[in-house]
């Protein structure tokens, strides 16, 4: 690879690391620049289109929770002009105190990943075009990320 390639690939793992910081933090409108606003994403079953649908899912699956923390890694970047494609694994940590019950006393829900991308080079640098999560596993008590459990009372507030 030439510099500007290594320059290119380290600005997309990046974009990659600024999404899970925007969703932890609950920064929102920080999306705005990591997805080009005609974007589409395909999260399970759920086929979003622009980057205010993409907003607006991810604030309306994380304001239930408590924390989050969503890691990245293993990222696999290929550069042809202004396109690219990145795909990597992702680790997301759900906490919601108030999902916790006799039956499940975890707060906790883990789900694991790959995040597949593919980006365009813009003037103010690559954004995801199109993204599929695929999920590979998950672990822990699926009510966390129930939006029906959102208003059970939290334990320990």
């Amino acid at each position: 690879m030439n510099p500007e390639q290594l320059l290119d690939q380290r600005a997309i793992v990046e974009l990659t690391v600024r999404y899970c910081w925007a969703l932890d933090e609950r920064n929102f409108e920080a999306l705005r620049s990591i997805f080009s606003p005609d974007c589409t994403a395909l999260y399970g079953r759920m086929h979003l289109v622009g980057v205010e649908q993409v907003m607006a899912r991810c604030q309306r699956a994380l304001e239930i929770l408590d924390a989050s923390q969503h890691s990245v890694s293993t990222h696999q970047v290929n550069i042809v002009g202004d396109s690219a494609t990145c795909r990597c694994y992702f680790h997301a940590q759900h906490v919601r105190h108030g999902a916790a019950s006799e039956l499940d006393p975890s707060p906790n829900f883990v789900v694991a990943g790959r995040y597949e991308d593919d980006l365009v080079r813009t003037g103010q640098g690559w954004r995801i075009r199109r993204r599929v999560l695929a999920n590979m596993w998950t672990h822990g008590n699926v009510h966390v990320v129930s939006p029906l459990a959102a208003n059970q009372p939290a334990h320990g507030h």
